[in-house]
């Protein structure tokens, strides 16, 4: 999952019996330091969100479980900072484009949340979890039956093979690329079904079942087509390029109106039936969304809470950092908020094709001062836990280690620095550090440029276009040495961790290796971890790379980010959601 402001779920998971444990919390936390003044709050912890199984046909069935409470009708408001730049769902892989999209795209599976934040794996479209009896090479679906189109039309499985055949049209670069890889046969080369080639590996049975015979065995293949990346679009009403601005809707709402970067109006599509629905409980009858309103702008409408502000909640932009000290400190703010551990990890890239010596990466590592960056951007509960993995600790098979002190030491380890450079022979070596250039992040600079000064480094900064950051990190000669990013697994195992950015065979240009790393023996372990069908085992063998390629030191790991959000007075049901880390649209409801 790509970052989504210029782009991890956590605590030890265990897989048994077909149920996979994931914990959106990690260390003891709650996404933030516990208060004794504040009245309780929707949080997530470590037991209530702790488990991920993979439901049954009978979890799969709608309605979807009633919200206590709840009362239908009114119209909920969105504020966030950006407008969604893509709605076509082969187009999405960013989280906040992926919960707009809950409203009126579905696919084959889904994550069902309960009230005590644990999840379900479950057929959204489809009457089960999938099933697969060859180690996960073959998976089958079947359809439910009386989903519909926001026309009235059934939804079959011809849909859904031009679903994933559409993934490989040129208009659609940005989504996930696992099917896309998965299901084309080795030297085949495919540009999707507009001229009418279709892919054998996709095959519609019939109306109701479809196959997916895949390249290699991918156990968590249902897991995959969770993502709003593979959800459903009809061929009949597929437009192409114009699709991104108008999906058709196969969930509990259509977009009636989308003005760019102002706003979206959506309301209820007639033809959904929530018999057929068990994640989306739909109780607003319409939802407003607007654009432009940066987090301290929301943050003090939500402190305000009047007028419509009552009924409004944000996906995204978070409690700003200037106030997060006020709402912690007030009990009746803090009934209104929602908070938790998302699944993103951020770092900083080491240029590995400029900073060659290993020991140099491990003393910028041992030397950087995370807590003094995290104390500038709101401290634990802002901004995240300290990292020192690759791999989150939601993640199947997580192992902690802190090979360079950075849970220990997190204000950082001159003097430990300085014994690794005399020993790469290079006291004092020069760094480019190119940065953000941001209020928040021109502070971060200040603290990072000392801490590494502190143990030798001679830093040079580099301001970038916060517009432009992206692509000028993402070029492959470009010239600075440390640079900020990070990363979040797709869904709860190390593949989606390591595989797009270790690999050194996939190093090219905006690409997530932005960290240039590339190891023969690492790209041997990963193709090792992933031909294992077992899913424990494999979380072993991930578990194990994460700590092999930490100590050739290629990133510097910073934050387990967390999320803690305001919401108006006036909405009921608003909660967190772990995996894609953002306030939870499917059981809000108005007050009446």
């Amino acid at each position: 999952m790509r970052y989504p402001r210029k782009r991890a779920v956590t605590a030890v998971a265990t897989l048994v019996a077909g149920a996979l444990a994931l914990s959106a919390c990690a260390q003891g936390g709650g996404g933030g330091p516990k208060t004794t003044n504040a009245a309780p709050t929707r949080t997530q912890d470590a037991q209530a969100a702790s488990k991920v199984k993979v439901g049954t046909a009978e979890d799969s069935k709608g309605p979807a479980a009633a919200e206590p409470g709840a009362t239908k009708g009114g119209t909920v408001n969105m504020i966030d900072r950006d407008d969604f730049t893509h709605l076509d769902p082969a187009r999405i892989w960013l989280n906040y484009y992926m919960t707009a999209s809950k409203l009126f795209t579905r696919q084959l599976t889904e994550y069902k949340l309960a009230q005590d934040g644990s999840l379900t794996l479950v057929g959204d479209l489809a009457t089960d979890a999938g099933t697969t009896e060859d180690g996960g090479k073959t998976w089958k679906f079947t359809l439910k039956d009386n989903i519909k189109w926001q026309d009235g039309s059934p939804i079959t499985t011809a849909d859904i093979k031009h679903s994933f055949e559409r993934i490989y049209a040129d208009f659609t670069p940005e989504g996930p690329p696992y099917a896309e890889e998965w299901l084309l046969p080795e030297g085949k080369k495919y540009k999707g079904p507009y001229d009418g080639e279709h892919l054998d590996t996709v095959e519609a049975v019939d109306d109701k079942t479809i196959v997916f015979h895949l390249n290699s065995p991918h156990p968590d293949f249902n897991f995959t087509v969770a993502m709003t990346g593979y959800g459903a679009v009809p061929k009949k009403h597929d437009t192409k390029e114009k699709y991104d601005k108008m999906p058709f809707s196969s969930g509990p709402y259509k977009i009636v109106s989308h003005v760019t970067d102002k706003s979206m109006d959506l309301e209820r599509n007639e033809h959904w039936d929530p018999a057929t629905d068990a994640i989306r409980n739909a109780y607003p009858d319409k939802w407003h969304m607007e654009f432009g309103v940066q987090a301290l702008q929301s943050t003090d409408r939500f402190i305000a809470d009047n007028g419509a502000d009552k009924q409004t909640l944000t996906f995204h932009n978070p409690v700003a950092t200037e106030r997060i000290q006020q709402v912690v400190g007030d009990p009746e703010l803090m009934k209104r908020t929602v908070q938790g551990l998302t699944p993103f990890t951020t770092f900083y890239n080491i240029n590995n094709s400029r900073v060659k010596d290993v020991k140099v990466r491990q003393a910028l590592i041992s030397a950087f001062p995370m807590q003094q960056v995290r104390q500038l951007q709101g401290g634990e509960l802002g901004i995240g836990k300290f990292a020192s993995t690759i791999i989150s600790p939601t993640v199947l098979g997580h192992e902690p280690f802190d090979l360079y002190g950075q849970q220990t030491k997190p204000q950082g380890d001159p003097e430990k620095a300085k014994k690794l450079l005399a020993e790469a022979g290079q006291p004092n070596p020069t760094i480019v550090y190119a940065y953000n250039q941001t209020p928040t992040q021109e502070k971060v600079t200040v603290a990072i440029k000392t801490g590494l000064e502190k143990a030798g480094f001679k830093v040079v900064t580099k301001p970038l276009n916060p517009a432009t950051y992206y692509d000028a990190i993402g070029k492959l000669d470009n010239p600075y040495d440390v640079y900020w990013s990070g990363w979040a697994t797709d869904w709860p195992t190390g593949s989606t961790a390591i595989t797009l950015t270790y690999d050194g065979r996939k190093i090219a240009a905006q690409q997530p290796n932005y960290s240039h790393f590339n190891d023969p023996d690492v790209n041997a372990a990963i193709d090792k971890a992933s031909a294992i069908v077992d899913p424990a085992e494999a979380g072993k063998a991930w578990a194990a790379l994460d700590k092999m390629i930490m100590e050739k030191a290629p990133i510097i790991p910073e934050f387990y980010q967390s999320y803690f959000g305001l919401y108006g007075s006036g909405l009921g049901g608003v909660k967190f959601h772990p995996v894609t880390g953002e306030q939870y649209p499917n059981d809000v409801y108005v007050k009446q």
